[in-house]
């Protein structure tokens, strides 16, 4: 098991930038989901930017620390236009 905490912290260690927001669906410290912003997503694909955060929390995965895992990913100006509606 891994604490939203942890799951925050490996996530920032790649996107120092980023904005993190992470839920635990199950209360079992294994389910997340995760909402990233960050400006290291600016040009890439949602397929790229998946795979950033899959890399971070790469040990997690692999371990089975981390059963599953939802991705919102976002970049600044997507995340203010969402959040702007």
């Amino acid at each position: 098991m891994i604490s939203p905490q942890q799951v925050e912290t490996m996530i920032k260690a790649e996107l120092p930038d980023a904005q993190v927001q992470v839920q635990d669906l199950t209360g079992g410290n294994d389910h997340y989901q995760v909402t990233v912003v960050s400006s290291h997503f600016a040009g890439k694909g949602l397929v790229q930017q998946h795979q950033l955060i899959y890399g971070a929390l790469q040990q997690a995965i692999s371990t089975q620390a981390i059963h599953a895992l939802s991705l919102k990913t976002y970049t600044p100006e997507a995340w203010q236009a969402t959040s702007a509606s």
